[in-house]
């Protein structure tokens, strides 16, 4: 690794930085519109009694650099925890310099010492560029999988409508 480069974990007074960076992504993946982070939710989830993901920064000669959000999940094929990768950011003006490709074998190397059996992401269609990348680190894409969302309106919805058959039970 590059003397310049330090990747350490996060801490809470790293919050407002964490969100510059989410927020910078979310640009960049032109989702902004759909960003409904701050800093009093990451400290909660991130930081508060029952943290529910990590973060680790990068720094680029005492600069921030980049970020990774990842947390615990588990397959029931592997009987093992897994990670999941699920943000993954480098500032334009320090990518090149091999940032990305560090925080990836960190994370790598955290999943192999907690006994994960895998470590997975998703990455947008479009997003070639990151593609391209991920293979060039042994990765392969599973297009054999569709991934499914419930959020918002249709979240509460389907919440709803289980606690309606419960209580008719």
């Amino acid at each position: 690794m590059d003397s310049a480069l330090q990747i350490r974990p996060a801490t809470e007074n790293d919050v407002p930085l964490i969100l510059s960076f989410i927020e910078k992504l979310a640009g960049y993946e032109k989702l902004s519109h759909e960003l409904a982070a701050t800093q009093a939710a990451l400290r909660k989830w991130l930081f508060g009694e029952r943290p529910m993901a990590e973060v680790i920064l990068a720094e680029w000669a005492g600069h921030p650099a980049g970020f990774a959000l990842f947390f615990h999940n588990f397959s029931t094929f592997l009987a093992r925890p897994g990670i999941y990768l699920e943000d993954l950011f480098v500032d334009p003006e320090h990518r090149g310099k091999g940032i990305g490709k560090a925080l990836l074998i960190h994370l790598a190397r955290i999943a192999t010492e907690r006994g994960c059996g895998r470590l997975e992401w998703a990455v947008l269609d479009w997003n070639q560029p990151s593609i391209d990348f991920y293979r060039s680190q042994g990765a392969e894409p599973k297009q054999e999988w569709t991934i499914f969302r419930l959020q918002g309106i249709a979240l509460h919805q389907l919440a709803e409508k289980a606690a309606r058959e419960a209580a008719q039970g």
